[in-house]
């Protein structure tokens, strides 16, 4: 996709009003030039950022793809700073082939500080599109600032993996979820495994086997139990297994889970090895000996299927990992959505962690 930054405004010193005033006389002035070009009028994102991590989160959302936000918010915040300054940018993706339209996305840039915080929403309201949903980004923590721009949000944008205790982060996704609709990059990190564990078992003739099953072990990068936990939570919920808490055993957490008559014995451990957020693999097994394998490899998911005859083969599921672009992409994306197994995943994994 070719962007095309086409109109920029600035002012030091400025105010909600004058920024709004510019947005408008921009997207005139663009429309005015070629009737083709219109505004995107899907999703408003607000980001509240540590001014001096913007770029990195600038560069983030830059690698979201066709996934932009129709208006984008970044609230670049810095201690001490006394002036509101703002630029406006409005961009397009390309020009307008013939007989068709070309969308502008629009991207608004205020610095503030310490004595803006209370004015927040007077700030925040004239910048977001009316009566388009709102997704709220807080990357840097800030949950008092979170608290204050929910008036405005209907979803949350978070990662529970950044956060230093697994517990706590998804405590505090489940107290989010009370207010907002909670869309958790731990989550989606965990969406192609639990893609094609649900396609393995799909088949009728191996779906009895879901409710034999023995155990489970989920390895993950050593910051990222709770993708680890929303993965087996997400078994546990949607197969009805009574749970407790896991207990330490080594570096990993174990237990079992009640599923029926039988026992499921759990296993959440870390994978000192992997470099970036996730899971490296995942093993299931059954009652009746069969067993899948999955882990990461060169070019998607590596699998492993052991039959209850004791035969294996193997192969590689392409295109599983989407990297930490796709991943963000994929959260702005699912604030257009509603995903209702979330929920009772993260009910049951914040039962699993002590």
């Amino acid at each position: 996709m070719t962007v095309t930054s086409d109109a920029v405004w600035s002012e030091q010193g400025t105010t909600p009003d004058a920024i709004e005033a510019a947005l408008r006389e921009l997207l005139f002035e663009r429309h005015a030039e070629d009737e083709h070009f219109v505004p995107a009028r899907v999703l408003n994102m607000i980001a509240f950022v540590d001014r001096q991590w913007s770029g990195e989160i600038a560069n983030r959302l830059r690698g979201v793809g066709r996934y932009h936000a129709s208006r984008l918010l970044v609230l670049s915040y810095e201690p001490g700073r006394e002036r509101l300054d703002a630029r406006v940018m409005i961009a397009s993706e390309g020009e307008p082939a013939p007989g068709e339209i070309a969308l502008l996305r629009e991207t608004v840039v205020v610095e503030l500080g310490d004595r803006h915080l209370d004015d927040l929403l007077t700030i925040a309201d004239p910048l977001v599109v009316t009566d388009l949903p709102t997704l709220l980004w807080s990357p840097h923590g800030h949950e008092e600032i979170v608290e204050v721009l929910l008036e405005l949000s209907q979803a949350v944008l978070l990662d529970s993996v950044e956060e230093p205790l697994a517990r706590e982060a998804l405590d505090r996704a489940s107290a989010l979820s009370a207010q907002a609709y909670v869309v958790d990059l731990a989550w989606l990190r965990s969406t192609p495994w639990r893609e094609r564990l649900a396609a393995t078992f799909d088949p009728p003739w191996l779906r009895r086997e879901l409710r034999s099953l023995a155990a489970v072990t989920a390895r993950h990068h050593q910051a990222s139990t709770a993708s680890a936990a929303l993965l087996v939570g997400w078994l546990a919920s949607r197969l009805g297994w009574e749970l407790g808490p896991l207990a330490a055993d080594g570096d990993a957490l174990a237990g079992s889970a009640r599923a029926g008559d039988q026992d499921v014995a759990l296993r959440l451990e870390a994978a000192p090895e992997l470099q970036v957020p996730g899971l490296e693999g995942v093993t299931i097994e059954t009652a009746s000996g069969l067993r899948l394998g999955l882990r990461r490899g060169t070019g998607g998911l590596r699998a492993n299927w052991r039959d209850e005859h004791g035969e294996e083969r193997e192969w590689t599921i392409p295109g599983a990992s989407r990297g930490e672009a796709g991943v963000l992409g994929e959260g702005i994306r699912q604030a257009l959505l509603r995903d209702p197994t979330y929920v009772p995943a993260l009910r049951a994994a914040r039962t699993l962690l002590p």
